[in-house]
């Protein structure tokens, strides 16, 4: 343990790659205890952020091991988390802070690593949030992703910020319903419309409290709607009571099971 701890400590820069504060990285070992600051690896450039969620719908090869740029950046990854929030308290960080510049994530079995699943390239900017989307793998194809960046202010006290990505390629465009829980589809106006495979919303502000949101194929008749339903999340529900309080900021991601297909489902991750 402590010659690990050295050895981050030591990390040097190599060809303009080194990697600033990975908050998560040094958490492993125990070091990071702060919410969203970094941890011993203090920058000394410019950063962005960064995440990694899981979508590989590949059960052999959904579970991973992750590093970026040779740094440990979190293990046994699991279908529909996010890295880091994934890894134990006191590494509760949605992002991870990085140098700006071209990097790449390598994922790596969990179960055997050494078996490479994917490699997956990404830029960041100065002060800019991005996740990056492990995707594919189903009946053996090749895993890659697909990259969103992330408007990411906070929120105020008085609302919730929320955005819809499609990661479900069986889902295909989808209009989406933002309602009260039991709400008439047929006479609700979509809140995203014609969200596309691999396709982000704009961050929508709605007040805190409980919601439905339901995803139905793109142009379905409103009175076809509620037997159209595709992805059905209701926020009250466990495991998601507090999903939108307020003051805090969440992607909803639809997603098709973790082998792909049906049943689809969504997937609450938190940006704040």
């Amino acid at each position: 343990m402590t010659t690990k701890l050295n050895n981050h400590r030591n990390m040097r820069v190599s060809n303009g790659v080194k990697l600033g504060a990975l908050c998560v990285a040094t958490a492993i070992i125990g070091a990071c205890s702060t919410k969203e600051a970094p941890g011993p690896l203090e920058p000394t450039g410019p950063t962005g952020r960064v995440r990694l969620v899981n979508v590989i719908t590949d059960a052999t090869r959904g579970r991973v091991n992750v590093s970026l740029e040779g740094i440990v950046f979190t293990v046994d990854l699991q279908y529909g988390q996010a890295a880091p929030a994934n890894l134990p308290a006191p590494a509760t960080a949605p992002y991870a802070a990085v140098y700006t510049g071209d990097r790449s994530f390598v994922l790596k079995r969990t179960a055997d690593t050494t078996v490479t699943v994917a490699t997956l390239p990404f830029a960041v900017a100065d002060g800019q949030d991005r996740t990056v989307y492990a995707i594919g793998g189903v009946g053996g194809s090749a895993v890659t992703s697909s990259i969103t960046t992330d408007d990411n202010p906070a929120p105020t006290a008085t609302e919730t910020r929320v955005r819809i990505v499609n990661m479900s390629p069986t889902a295909g465009a989808v209009d989406v319903f933002i309602t009260a829980i039991g709400a008439d589809l047929a006479t609700s106006t979509p809140r995203v419309s014609g969200l596309a495979y691999q396709a982000a919303s704009a961050y929508l502000s709605i007040a805190p409290g409980p919601y439905q949101i339901r995803a139905v194929p793109a142009g379905t008749a409103p009175a076809n709607r509620a037997a159209q339903v595709t992805i059905n999340l209701v926020s009250n529900v466990a495991p998601l009571p507090l999903a939108f309080a307020a003051g805090t900021a969440r992607t909803v991601v639809l997603a098709d099971s973790n082998v792909g297909g049906a049943p689809l489902r969504a997937i609450v991750i938190s940006d704040r």
